[in-house]
Formats: structure tokens, C-alpha cells, sequence
């Protein structure tokens, strides 16, 4: 963007400036086809037509399940009185990471932007892109996850940088290329948001040397991807329709028809360049009307890269005061809260005189700072629209994980997709005496990595209103809360509700004594309510106590008994990566549940002594573990995936097993005897799936085009197997579309005895695969039923290898 550009690596900045070549995804899809960690997709033109999601092996690692939520802002329930419901919006612009380098399921570093204040967003853009890394930046599965539970739609970024940057005008040309009736490159933009889940993207063109034809096709690009379905497209105020890159600073007859050209519809909205002025925002508005559109779907564009909430903005000409807003906000960069801080609580404060204003109250916006807090402007809008609503006040990060109030890791973590709805109001606390401070606690949890947190001088009634809501009441609706106090006695705590017939009342339910310093259940029965609407949930403290204390660990509305989900099934590994002879990293994949709504997905290791340590959770069928130590001299390790409902009901664990490189001798078949069932060439024999090696080139391999596809290795005698590994097409340097997709893997003892299964797998794309077994055999057999990711009919396998004693 126009004076201040993406920060880039030092590398990724050189590489841009020298114009070297991207990398491509090919060489990116082989580093990673085992058990390393993936990442979000990035792309230039050229190489985003090359993209399948069937031959990548980290597209189902960013596919977001989470469906956008609808939302309700009840004027009559805004925190704030100066903000106006139902004009100006705010778009948020933030880098979560490098280009290259934002993992796809989050990691392992719980200091992480997890950012918190999703009800003034209406549109986050994941934001990125360089000449050297790629132009074209997917969102991450995590990022999505936790935008769309809170109702706020995402896009990707399209970033043509200025030439200064590296940016090549040809790029430009790629990007609009057409083909017949279409263009390819927005056919692929619309299928990577359809299969990632995610709503559109921002396109940013800031490169010299393009003319109006190449605008118009840019501006044909845009349309034509949003008639393939339901993508969308906010384009940025920098090239023009003459194809100059001259930012405007408004919407001008220069560019207008990047929104709306006579009867088409363009884009869906326009981010304004940073330098508008009050006159420049009204002509604006004139003009969105005359063409039909709202002045709301324009986005003056503030930078608060550098300054956060120290930056100077000329608010009054986008919000003036008691009059209706101009056009809707841009926001830049708001992550500054992030970079800028020293550590989380830091962070966390930063955060909150950003967004709720300098009195860490939403209703309570008044300083001497030109910086009310967005707050100020904008109304709360809530997600929190139909049953059941579960919310652990889980921030997406912490430095341990609970499950059912017990510690199952001790080691940090972030993961947007595990992050619980977030307060509505934060904080909104109403006292004729001292104010109880809430907080977000990182010392302690129900569920996951915090808890909320009630701390102060309890000397009058507190209301501390949390959510605005929409949920209606059934004759078996019930409202839980789960509460920890310092030790067993009075809670002084009371559930707070309100119904749409009377929002701003308050009804309270006792939650009475806990009989133990433990977390405890409190359930309430909600029947005497039924047929109204709960509008509000908040949380009311009463009584004499001069240090009040008091956790809350989970806020529950649903009807009937708590649901449960079926178990997955299919549990697989779908490839692992030693890190050290004791850790590894690894890729699991495993079938939805048949059966019942799943929150997410837990995975766990089974210990020694009967207990399990949490690995990792998604919503999605796939998940990477960054990290799996060996305990002992453990042979395998067992690995639980559990489904977790809407409802925080836990499924049956489904299993598998993971071998440790090393741990029983060697591999067996190791140049033993190979048989098959045909050969490609005179060169391409068994013998060579066998020789323990995949670096000879394309002739080091077993190939075959026959019907029926097998391979089997005599081992001499009955072994004990620890593991089975097969090494497919990219481990040997061919192309990933050809690694095997669907086999199985068979063992015997002789061959008087059955061949009995040791591992099925179905729509594999590792180039390495790993499968732990615990079994005894002379005979070890690949079965191949589907050898490719495409329809090319020939198997390929540079290596079997059978490991154990």
C-alpha cells in the first residue's frame, strides 16, 4: 500500500529487490510431504494454475469447517451511546505472519496475535504478499475458523507490489489472462475459496506500466469470479481505469468502475487510500449513491502500522459526531497492539485502549486522547444466534491445556481455531459501589488455556453484562456455569440473563456454594422461561468480601441432556518427520464423525500410567502435531483422536499407532527378494523398491501399469514388524500427482496363511508414509488399487521398507 508496504523478511526483501525467482510448489509440496509442518498457500499468477488441492499435500491442512455465523446488534443493547447501528462498518487488514511462514493449524508459541474483539469487525483480510514469496496469499484454516464463529467474513490478499518492490507489470498480465470465455487465474481464486472456506479477496495493484485495457480486464476478472459462485472482492484505491497506479484518496470517476461500471457490479467494496480528506469522503458518498451503491461498502483507510492508537485520524470526517457516518473504516495493520507490546498482558491492554477506549469500558469512552476507541463508533454485533452457545473463555493461546478442569500439556500454544466467542462486552460492569475488575486468566482453565477471572472489593451488587444473544427458551433449556472459588463456601454469584421483551432487565439465578476449591457445575433450569428469547447473559456478584476472587470456567445454554458425537474413524498417519531419535513431528488425517455436531476434534498420547497428554485439536478431519516426544524406550506410541460436540460432550476414542525410527532393529527388507505383479521397463524392477535407495533417479524405482498392482518382499524368516514404510513418487524426485493414492499393505507368516491386513489408506498424497504396526511375518505385500492422484495408470514406489527384528 501507498507509503507503508508490507514488512518483509531481509531475505524475502532482497530476493524481491534482485528479482529472483519464486519458489515453486512443487519443490514447497515435496519438503513437506511427510510429517512437516504446513502452511498457508501463497502463489504468483503462473503457479496458483498449477494448484489442485488433491496433489497438495497441505490444502487439507488449511480447510476451514467452521460455516460464517449470522450475527445480531440490538441498538437498544450497545455498550456505547455515540455509536450508530447500521452504517459504517470496519475492515481490519492484519498480518499474522510472513508470506512463507504462517502455519496453517497455529503452533507451538503461545506469544501469538489472538486477537480478541471480533464484534467491531465486520471483514478481516489475512494480509501478505511479496515479489519474492508469492503475490497471491489464502487465509489459514485457524484465522478463518475463529472469524467466521464470530460472524465476520475473510479474505484473502492479491498483492502486485511497486516495481521498487519487484513487481513485474507481466504478473499483472498473467493474473488477467484470457482464455475462450474465461480466466483461469479467477477460476482458481474462486475454487481456493470455495475449498478453503473462506469469502473472497483484496486486490491490491500497486505496479507501474499497465493501460486502461489491461484495468478493464482486471475489473472482467472480478466479475467473472463472482459469477462462479459466492466469492466477493474489496479492490484498493491505486491503479486507476487508465491502468496509472495514482491513488485517488476517494471514490472519483478515475476509478469507480473498479466498484460499479452502469449495471455491473464490480466489487463489493473499495478500501480508500489513507490520504482522504472530509470533502473528498462526502463527494464520495454522492458518488456511491448516484451508482447505486452504499457509501458503507467504502472504506477510508487508516495506517496504524507504526503508531497503533497514537496515530493521528481525522475522525470527525468519516464519524462525525451526532450525525450519520460518512463511509464505513479501514483499519491497517491494528495488530500494532501485538508487535508493539512487551509481553501478553501488555499486549492485552494495547488491545483494549484500541478497541474499547482508554477506560477499558466500552460505555465509557471520555478522554483527552483524540483516540476514543472504535467503540466509540461502532456498535457491538454478537454471534451468539442459536443453541447450544459453549464459551470456556478460551483466548486461542495459553501456556498449558485443561480438559475438564485437568491439565493434559504444559507447554504453550496458539490455535484461532479452538478460541471460544469472545465476550461481547468487554467490560461492562454496573456497581452503586466499588467495580469487580474481569479479566481474562491465564493462570487457570476449565477448558483449554484461560478462564474468566472476577477480582476486587465486593462491597454492593456488581452486574457485569457479558453477551448479547439470541437464543430462544425451551420448556428443557438449561444454563450452566462452571465456577472455581479459593476454597469451598459462597459463590456470592449469580447468572444473569435478559429477554428480548425487556433487554436491559436483568433476571438472576443463584449459583449458590462450591464444596470444594475445585472447578464445580452449576446447572440451572431455564424452563419457567420458555417461549422468550434470551437477549442478554451476564453474571451478577453480591455480598460483603474485601478481596473477591472468583474463576468462571465455562458458560453453557442448551436444551435436553448434553449431546455427544460419534467417534471419528480411520484414524492414519499420513506421514511423520524425526526430528530426534525421541521426537517427531507428524501429520494425522482421520474420517468425520458419522454421526453428531462436532466443536472440534481432540488428540491425545497415551502414557504409561493410564493418563494422556493433549497433542493437538482441530475442527477440520486433519491435523499436525508439531510435536511428539518418545517416552523410555517405548517401541510405538498410541494415539487417541476424540470428537468434542457443540455441546462439550466427548465421543469414544478412535486410535492408531506411531513406530519410533530405531526402536526394534532395522528394516528387514532391506535388498531381500522382491516380487511383483509386472514391471514398466527392464529397469524398473522389484529389486530396486528394495535397495535402499530413491536417489538414483527416475529409473530407482518399482513401476508397473498392470490391472492388478502388487508388490511383495521375502524377509527369510518370521520377523517382528514395528512399522511398514513405503516411499511413493515425490520421494524420489517425480512429481507429486503421481505419488500412490489408495493401497494396502498385507502380511503373512507363510504362504499357507491368509494375507492379513496391516493398513488400508485412501486419498493419500504424502510422498513418504509411515504406518505403525505390532505383528509378526515373512511376508510383507503392497496392494495398489488407485496408483496416482490423477488418472495416469502407473504405480510408482521407490522404496518399501519393513522395520524390526
Amino acid at each position: 500500500m501507498r507509503r507503508h508496504l508490507p514488512l518483509l523478511p531481509l531475505a524475502a526483501l532482497l530476493a524481491a529487490l534482485l528479482g529472483l525467482a519464486p519458489h515453486a510448489p512443487e519443490a514447497r509440496a515435496a519438503a513437506r510431504a511427510t510429517g512437516d509442518q504446513p502452511y498457508a498457500s501463497y502463489w504468483h499468477p503462473n503457479t496458483l494454475l498449477n494448484w489442485d488441492p488433491a496433489t497438495d499435500p497441505d490444502a487439507r491442512f488449511n480447510r476451514s469447517r467452521v460455516p460464517l455465523r449470522p450475527r445480531v446488534s440490538d441498538p437498544a443493547l450497545k455498550a456505547n451511546a455515540n455509536a450508530r447501528a447500521g452504517e459504517g462498518k470496519i475492515a481490519s487488514l492484519v498480518s499474522f505472519g510472513p508470506t512463507s511462514n504462517n502455519p496453517s493449524q497455529g503452533s507451538t508459541d503461545p506469544h501469538y496475535y489472538a486477537f480478541g474483539h471480533w464484534q467491531y469487525i465486520d471483514k478481516l483480510v489475512f494480509w501478505g504478499g511479496s515479489a519474492s514469496e508469492g503475490l497471491i496469499l489464502a487465509p489459514n484454516a485457524t484465522v478463518i475458523d475463529a472469524a467466521h464463529r464470530n460472524g465476520v467474513k475473510v479474505y484473502g490478499t492479491v498483492f502486485f507490489p511497486p516495481t521498487a518492490y519487484g513487481g513485474q507489470i507481466q504478473w499483472v498480465r498473467d493474473f488477467t489472462k484470457k482464455t475462450g470465455s474465461t480466466y483461469p487465474v479467477a477460476d482458481k481464486l474462486a475454487q481456493v475459496a470455495r475449498h478453503y472456506g473462506f469469502d473472497g479477496w483484496f486486490i491490491n495493484q500497486e505496479t507501474a506500466g499497465g493501460d486502461a485495457a489491461l484495468a478493464t480486464e482486471l475489473r472482467n476478472v472480478m466479475r467473472h469470479a463472482r459469477s462462479l459462485g459466492p466469492v466477493e472482492f474489496m479492490w484498493y484505491d491505486a491503479m486507476t481505469e487508465s491502468g496509472a497506479v495514482s491513488w485517488q484518496d476517494a471514490l472519483t470517476s478515475a476509478n469507480d468502475s473498479f466498484l460499479q461500471e452502469g449495471e455491473r457490479r464490480t466489487s463489493d467494496s473499495m478500501f480508500l487510500d489513507f490520504g482522504w480528506s472530509s470533502s473528498g469522503l462526502d463527494s464520495s458518498r454522492t458518488l456511491a449513491r448516484s451508482l447505486g451503491r452504499s457509501e458503507y461498502e467504502l472504506y477510508s483507510g487508516i495506517d496504524t502500522e507504526a503508531n497503533g492508537y497514537h496515530t493521528s485520524v481525522p475522525w470527525s470526517s468519516v464519524f462525525p459526531a451526532g450525525q450519520p457516518h460518512v463511509t464505513s473504516l479501514g483499519i491497517y495493520r491494528p495488530e500494532w497492539t501485538f508487535t508493539s507490546s512487551a509481553n501478553r498482558a501488555d499486549s492485552h491492554a494495547r488491545e483494549a485502549r484500541y478497541w474499547d477506549g482508554a477506560n477499558g469500558d466500552p460505555s465509557d469512552t471520555t478522554t483527552t486522547s483524540a483516540w476514543k476507541g472504535l467503540a466509540h463508533y461502532v456498535p457491538e454485533s454478537s454471534p451468539v444466534t442459536a443453541k447450544p452457545f459453549v464459551t470456556s473463555f478460551g483466548a486461542g493461546q495459553g501456556d498449558f491445556f485443561h480438559s475438564g478442569g485437568v491439565r493434559v500439556a504444559s507447554t504453550g500454544w496458539n490455535n484461532l481455531s479452538l478460541q471460544d466467542v469472545p465476550p461481547t462486552y468487554r467490560w461492562l460492569v454496573s456497581s452503586t459501589g466499588s467495580r469487580l475488575t474481569p479479566s481474562i486468566d491465564f493462570t487457570d482453565a476449565y477448558e483449554g488455556g484461560s478462564s474468566l477471572r472476577l477480582t476486587g472489593t465486593l462491597d454492593a451488587v456488581n452486574t457485569v453484562r457479558l453477551y448479547q444473544t439470541k437464543l430462544p427458551v425451551a420448556a428443557d433449556t438449561k444454563l450452566s456455569v462452571v465456577v472455581k472459588t479459593p476454597t469451598a463456601g459462597p459463590t456470592r454469584l449469580k447468572a444473569a440473563v435478559s429477554f428480548t421483551d425487556a433487554p436491559t432487565a436483568f433476571t438472576t439465578l443463584d449459583l449458590g456454594s462450591t464444596g470444594t476449591a475445585g472447578w464445580e457445575r452449576k446447572t440451572l433450569d431455564l424452563s419457567a422461561f420458555s417461549g422468550r428469547t434470551i437477549a442478554q447473559i451476564g453474571l451478577q456478584a453480591a455480598g460483603s468480601e474485601a478481596a473477591y476472587d472468583v474463576k468462571v470456567g465455562q458458560i453453557a445454554v442448551y436444551d435436553g441432556a448434553v449431546d455427544t458425537a460419534a467417534a471419528p474413524t480411520a484414524v492414519t498417519v499420513l506421514g511423520t518427520t524425526d526430528v530426534s531419535p525421541t521426537r517427531k513431528s507428524l501429520r494425522l488425517s482421520w474420517t468425520a464423525s458419522a454421526a453428531g455436531s462436532v466443536h472440534h476434534y481432540e488428540v491425545y498420547r497415551r502414557n504409561t500410567d493410564g493418563t494422556r497428554t493433549f497433542l493437538g485439536a482441530t475442527p477440520n478431519d486433519a491435523l499436525f502435531v508439531p510435536r511428539l516426544d518418545r517416552v523410555g524406550t517405548e517401541t510405538t506410541t498410541t494415539l487417541d483422536v476424540e470428537a468434542v460436540s457443540t455441546e462439550y460432550g466427548r465421543s469414544p476414542a478412535a486410535t492408531t499407532t506411531v513406530g519410533w525410527s530405531g526402536a526394534t532393529g532395522s528394516n528387514l527388507a532391506l535388498n531381500r527378494p522382491a516380487t511383483a505383479s509386472g514391471q514398466c521397463n527392464s529397469t524398473e524392477t522389484p529389486a530396486k523398491a528394495v535397495n535402499g535407495s530413491v536417489s538414483g533417479g527416475n529409473g530407482d524405482k518399482w513401476c508397473t501399469t498392470t490391472t492388478a498392482k502388487w508388490l511383495e518382499v521375502d524377509l527369510g524368516a518370521v520377523r517382528t514388524l514395528d512399522r511398514l514404510v513405503v516411499k511413493h513418487a515425490a520421494a524420489g524426485g517425480e512429481s507429486a500427482s503421481w505419488n500412490t493414492r489408495d493401497f494396502t499393505l498385507k502380511v503373512r507368516g507363510s504362504t499357507a496363511d491368509p494375507w492379513t491386513t496391516a493398513a488400508t489408506v485412501t486419498g493419500n498424497t504424502a510422498a513418504t508414509t509411515t504406518h505403525p504396526v505390532s505383528t509378526t511375518a515373512r511376508y510383507v505385500r503392497l496392494e495398489i488399487t488407485r496408483p496416482t492422484q490423477t488418472t495416469d495408470p502407473a504405480a510408482r514406489v521407490y522404496e518399501m521398507e519393513a522395520w524390526g527384528s
